[in-house]
């Protein structure tokens, strides 16, 4: 009589692979953020100042272009406002996104 077979599927792996594992990814890179600044040390203040205005010019720079290209539009067609408010809006929503962009990367 032939051997009965186990009824059962093997067991599941159970330990979570290590290189997937998003909590040891963030750890590793804080971890290599910390290590960074403890060797380069805090910025300059020149330097901080310097990344303001980075920034701001990010964020700005979509907006006048948005706001020149619809006045533009305006002037061009007679149409008052019907170009400048919505471009202007979207050049800074552009910014907007830009430089969340831009400091999420550092």
């Amino acid at each position: 009589m032939p051997e009965p077979r186990p009824n059962h599927s093997p067991e599941p792996d159970l330990e979570p692979d290590l290189e997937d594992d998003q909590l040891i990814a963030k750890t590793r890179l804080a971890r290599a953020r910390r290590d960074r600044w403890q060797q380069q040390g805090d910025l300059s203040i020149g330097r901080r100042l310097a990344q303001i205005g980075v920034l701001g010019w990010i964020f700005v720079m979509p907006t006048l272009v948005g706001l020149f290209f619809g006045r533009w539009l305006d002037a061009r067609y007679s149409s008052g406002l019907f170009w400048s408010a919505p471009l202007m809006l979207i050049g800074l929503c552009i910014g907007g996104w830009t430089a969340w962009k831009w400091m999420n990367a550092r």
